[in-house]
C-alpha cells in the first residue's frame, strides 16, 4: 500500500512540475470545448490521482500523504475548481466556515476595534490563515468577542453548528473563552500558549530563545549596562521575553536587569522608557516593535541617540519596525508561518474530533538595522 501511494506520488508531481504546462493546456483546451466548469474528475486528471484522493483533500480528509495533498491542492488552483459547498455539507456535516476569534473580554470604547486591525501583528495573521484555507475553500469568518454579549454570541452560534471549529487570539488571563471553547469540545486551536493550563491546541514561538539572541547581540555590540521593556506580566509571552532575557544576560555577568513593564502598545512603550530613564543604560530590549517605536520616540525627546548612545532591539518584526527611524532591528517571529500552522491544525481537528490536543514551537530569528 505505501508503495502504492509512494508512486502516486511521484506520477502526480512529476505531472504538475515535469508536464504541468501539456497537462494543463490539454485540459484549457478540453474546457474551452466543454463549457463546463471543473470538476473532481478534472482535478485529478491534471493532478495525477484518483477522484478519490482529491475528494479527501478536498474535504480535508486526515490521511491524505502531505506531498499528495500539496500536488492536488496545485491541481485545484491550476484549474480553478470550486466545491460544491451544498453538496460538501451535505457528506460531511460541516458549513466550510471557521470562526477567527479575537477575543477581549475586558470592555472597551468603541475605538478599540480600530486598534486591534490596525496592528500590523493581525494583518500577517489574518495573510496566513488565507494561505491554507483558500485552497480548502474554509472560510474564516472575523469575530471581535469583546464583551460578555459577544461570547454568548458565539456560543450559540456554535451550538447551532454554523462554524465548523475556531481560531483563537486571546492572552488576557481572565478570558474564560478558552476553557468555555475546550470544555464545549469545540475543534479551536490558539496563537500563544494558554495563559491557563487547559487541554487545547496551540502555536507559539520560543520566546527565551528571541530574549537570548536579543541579548546576545546586545553584549555583543559592547553594551555594558542594559535595561528591558517587558510585555505584560500576566501573560506567558510577558513572562517568558523577561525570564529569558535575564537569564541571559545573567550568563554575561550582569547580575541586574532594570526593567519596566508595558502592554505591548506605543504608548505603553513610551511611559515604560519614561520610567527606566532614572536608571543608566545603553543597550534596551523592548518586548515587542510596537512598544519599541515608543521607546525611540522617548529616548530621541531625551536627547538619545540610537544606536550610539543606545542600542535598541524589538520583537516580532513586524512592518512597524520597517516604518520607524531608525529601522528595527528586532526578533523575528513567523507569524504567517505559525497562523498557517494553526489552520492546519483546526482542519485536523475538525477531520477528526478524537485527535489529541497539541503544540507546534516556531524558532526565532535576529533581524539586524541600523538601531542596534
Amino acid at each position: 500500500m505505501l508503495g502504492c501511494v509512494d508512486a502516486e506520488i511521484e506520477t502526480s508531481a512529476a505531472r504538475i512540475n515535469g508536464h504541468g504546462e501539456r497537462s494543463l493546456a490539454c485540459y484549457k483546451c478540453c474546457m474551452s470545448t466543454e463549457q463546463a466548469p471543473p470538476t473532481l474528475e478534472h482535478v485529478a486528471k491534471v493532478a495525477g490521482v484518483s477522484r478519490a484522493t482529491v475528494s479527501r483533500v478536498v474535504n480535508g480528509i486526515r490521511n491524505v500523504d502531505p506531498e499528495l495533498r500539496e500536488v492536488v491542492e496545485r491541481a485545484i488552483e491550476q484549474t480553478g475548481y470550486v466545491p460544491n459547498r451544498a453538496a460538501r455539507s451535505l457528506v460531511t456535516r460541516r458549513t466550510g466556515a471557521v470562526a477567527l476569534v479575537v477575543s477581549e473580554p475586558t470592555t472597551h470604547t468603541d475605538a478599540f476595534p480600530g486598534g486591534v486591525f490596525a496592528d500590523p501583528f493581525f494583518g500577517r495573521v489574518v495573510s496566513g490563515v488565507l494561505r491554507v484555507l483558500g485552497p480548502m475553500d474554509v472560510n474564516p469568518v472575523l469575530m471581535l468577542v469583546d464583551s460578555e454579549k459577544a461570547r454568548r454570541q458565539l456560543m450559540n452560534r456554535l451550538g447551532q453548528d454554523r462554524f465548523d471549529g475556531v481560531l483563537l487570539i486571546s492572552i488576557d488571563p481572565r478570558d474564560v473563552l478558552p476553557a468555555q471553547l475546550t470544555m464545549a469540545k469545540v475543534p479551536t486551536v490558539m496563537f500563544a500558549r494558554p495563559v491557563r493550563s487547559i487541554p487545547i491546541s496551540y502555536v507559539d514561538v520560543a520566546h527565551q530563545d528571541g530574549a537570548r539572541m536579543a541579548a546576545d547581540h546586545l553584549v555583543a555590540r559592547g553594551c555594558k549596562q542594559v535595561a528591558t521593556i517587558s510585555g505584560p506580566l500576566d501573560t506567558p509571552a510577558g513572562q517568558d521575553r523577561l525570564a529569558g532575557f535575564r537569564t541571559a544576560m545573567a550568563r554575561h555577568g550582569q547580575a541586574y536587569v532594570p526593567s519596566a513593564e508595558g502592554d505591548f502598545t506605543q504608548t505603553g512603550g513610551e511611559r515604560a522608557t519614561e520610567m527606566l530613564l532614572g536608571a543608566k543604560f545603553d543597550g534596551l530590549f523592548v518586548a515587542n516593535d510596537v512598544m519599541a517605536i515608543g521607546a525611540l520616540e522617548v529616548l530621541r525627546k531625551h536627547g538619545k541617540r540610537v544606536p550610539e548612545d543606545v542600542a535598541v532591539i524589538g520583537f516580532d518584526d513586524s512592518g512597524a519596525a520597517l516604518s520607524c527611524r531608525p529601522q528595527l532591528t528586532t526578533i523575528r517571529q513567523p507569524v504567517e508561518d505559525m497562523a498557517a500552522e494553526m489552520a492546519r491544525l483546526v482542519v485536523g481537528h475538525i477531520g477528526d474530533k478524537g485527535r489529541d490536543v497539541t503544540s507546534v514551537i516556531f524558532e526565532p530569528t535576529l533581524v539586524t538595522r541600523e538601531s542596534a
